[in-house]
């Protein structure tokens, strides 16, 4: 984010989160969610009238939570201060775009890259890379300026793009790792990424079918 000093009176005090300068913060990245969200259904709309299909399938979005803020700034052993805060933790607000084969990815990547206020500031490739879980996507961290209180601020979001597949696969290991109270064991873990591979593998053979077309 650009200027990060001033979103906040002293960047190095500790984080409370039930403060004002916590809900402060957090309001503008819910306006700077917002406002991406707006630019995303606009090109949802331009480029499916383009194509023979729906390429952008859905999009959602979401603001941390306060808690999980916290824990992502302990799991990474930051200091609990709002300059760590605004600098590191880069993913505060998240949109997720779905879409049907592989190949759209790259162009989804394209198109948001060429739009009107959002810069690019990082690339994760996790379909060329996938992370040991099996997770496949496509990250970008990117930046939109925002008038809030009279004041023009960068504020950073992150854009995940996945195919419908990839994003039944994410969704489904999340709930499985996250939101039960049982651990998931290494055999399981171990399933689950064979199972990506699987779906990427599908992924791959739907994208040529598709372009044979």
């Amino acid at each position: 984010m650009k200027n990060e000093e001033s979103l906040i009176s002293n960047s190095l005090i500790p984080i409370n989160i039930k403060d004002h300068e916590f809900r402060k913060v957090i309001q503008i990245y819910e306006v700077a969610n917002n406002k991406l969200l707006e630019k995303l259904y606009l090109l949802k709309k331009e480029i499916n009238n383009m194509y023979e299909y729906e390429i952008i399938n859905n999009i959602t979005s979401r603001i941390k939570t306060p808690q999980s803020i916290l824990n992502k700034m302990n799991k990474k052993q930051y200091e609990l201060n709002y300059k760590n805060l605004v600098q590191n933790i880069n993913d505060i607000a998240g949109i997720r775009i779905t879409c049907p084969f592989k190949n759209d990815i790259l162009t989804l990547k394209t198109l948001i890259e060429g739009m009107e206020e959002i810069r690019v500031i990082q690339e994760k490739d996790y379909i060329k890379n996938p992370k040991e879980s099996g997770y496949s996507a496509y990250h970008l961290i990117v930046e939109i300026p925002i008038t809030f209180k009279e004041k023009e601020l960068y504020v950073k979001c992150e854009i995940q793009i996945r195919t419908m597949t990839m994003d039944f696969w994410a969704t489904a290991e999340h709930k499985m790792r996250y939101k039960t109270k049982r651990k998931i064991s290494w055999l399981d873990s171990q399933k689950l990424s064979w199972y990506a591979k699987v779906i990427n593998m599908l992924d791959t053979k739907l994208s040529r079918l598709y372009i044979k077309q």
